[in-house]
C-alpha cells in the first residue's frame, strides 16, 4: 500500500480518552464524543486507554466496542501506569490527521470542537483553558500558582497548562517525546511543543462539574510535581528541540 493511499485512509480526527475507574462516566463520554464530532469531520476514531481500571470500565468498553466496531479502539493497561503513560500510549495508537484529548469525566462539551477545529488551518495546536472552572477553590489556587511557575520556568505564557482540552496535528504529537507518567504530562507536552517552535493558540472552553466518580489528583501530588518540574527544566536544557514546523 502506498503512502498516499495510507494517508487517504486516515481518519480526519482521533479522540484520545484516558480512563481509570470511570464506570460511571465512560459510556456517556464515548457516546457524546462520537455524537459531537460526527457532524464536524469526514471520519473519526475514538481511542480509550483503560489505565488498569478495577471497576466495570473494561466491561462497559467491551460492550461499546462490539456495538461501535472500528470507530472505538481500547488500549488496555493490565495495571495502573499513570495519566502520562495513558496519554503517551493513546497518542501512539492514533492514526488521525488531527489528535484531540480530553479526560473521561465529562467535564467538557465536545461540541465546542466546532469552533476549535477551524483554527487548525493556521496552527499546529490549540490549547484550551477552562472558563468558570468547576473545582474546589484550593485546587484552583494551587493549580494557578503552579501554572504561573511552570510558564515562567519554560518561557511561555499559557493560561491553563493542565486543561485537558487540547488539539494537535497528528504527525507532530505522535513524534513528540513524552517522559512523564503522571499528571505533569500536561506541562511537559506544552513545554516541548513551545520549545520546538510549534504554532499554537489558546481558546476558552466551558468547564462543567464532574457528575460521577472522583478525581485522583491529591494535594500530596504537589511536592512530586515540583520535583518533576525541576527535572524537566534541566532535561530540556540538555536536549535538542523535537522537530517543529
Amino acid at each position: 500500500m502506498t503512502r498516499d493511499k495510507i494517508a487517504r485512509l486516515r481518519p480526519a480526527l482521533s479522540i484520545v480518552l484516558p480512563a481509570y475507574n470511570e464506570e460511571g462516566n465512560i459510556e456517556r463520554v464515548v457516546r457524546e464524543a462520537a455524537a459531537a464530532v460526527t457532524p464536524l469531520v469526514a471520519s473519526h476514531e475514538i481511542v480509550v486507554v483503560d489505565d488498569g481500571s478495577r471497576d466495570a470500565t473494561a466491561d462497559i468498553l467491551a460492550r461499546l466496542t462490539g456495538e461501535m466496531g472500528g470507530l472505538l479502539r481500547v488500549v488496555r493497561h493490565p495495571v495502573n501506569e499513570g495519566y502520562g503513560a495513558a496519554l503517551r500510549n493513546g497518542f501512539r495508537a492514533t492514526t488521525g490527521e488531527l489528535v484531540f484529548y480530553t479526560d473521561s469525566d465529562n467535564q467538557f462539551d465536545l461540541r465546542e470542537l466546532a469552533g476549535i477545529l477551524p483554527l487548525m488551518a493556521d496552527v499546529d495546536a490549540v490549547l484550551g483553558f477552562r472558563i468558570d472552572r468547576q473545582d474546589p477553590w484550593l485546587r484552583k489556587a494551587v493549580s494557578g500558582g503552579f501554572n504561573r511557575l511552570s510558564s515562567a520556568a519554560f518561557g511561555m505564557s499559557v493560561r491553563d497548562l493542565n486543561c485537558s482540552f487540547k488539539l494537535f496535528r497528528g504527525d507532530l504529537i505522535r513524534a513528540l517525546p513524552i517522559d512523564s507518567t503522571d499528571f505533569f504530562v500536561d506541562t511537559e507536552l506544552v513545554a516541548r511543543l513551545h520549545r520546538a517552535g510549534w504554532r499554537y493558540v489558546q481558546r476558552g472552553v466551558r468547564h462543567y462539574p464532574r457528575a460521577a466518580g472522583h478525581s485522583t489528583v491529591r494535594a500530596s501530588d504537589v511536592p512530586r510535581t515540583l520535583v518533576s518540574l525541576a527535572r524537566m527544566w534541566v532535561r530540556l536544557r540538555g536536549e535538542r528541540p523535537a522537530p517543529g514546523r
